[in-house]
């Protein structure tokens, strides 16, 4: 496992806020967010978004804020750049990549093609 802040990933003062806040919630201090990568959706591959206390040998770690956000070693070379945000709209609110090695991604936002 490494630990490293690193530029491949920006995290955002909102999605640090929120991932603070769940971790506050379920009194967990070691709670991060694990972003990980699947095939699947409609333009090829998903972001998936758990919260979880699990570090696995191959997992990225960044930190902002005291916000912690871990990445397998694959998924992040698919999101190598990219921004990490939580976005609040009027008819959803969730956490939010902005990948610039995208190509294309579906209407809402959840999958992408490189």
């Amino acid at each position: 496992m490494n630990k490293m802040v690193d530029k491949n990933l920006i995290i955002t003062d909102s999605a640090a806020k929120r991932i603070n806040q769940q971790a506050s919630k379920q009194e967990n201090v070691n709670l991060s967010l694990r972003i990980i990568v699947e095939s699947g959706g409609c333009s090829g591959f998903k972001y998936v978004f758990k919260f979880t206390d699990e570090n696995l040998e191959d997992d990225k770690i960044f930190l902002h804020q005291g916000a912690k956000v871990v990445i397998d070693e694959l998924s992040l070379s698919l999101i190598s750049g990219s921004k990490l945000d939580y976005v609040e709209t009027l008819g959803q609110a969730g956490f939010e990549i902005k990948n610039p090695n995208a190509k294309a991604r579906c209407g809402c936002g959840t999958s992408f093609s490189l």
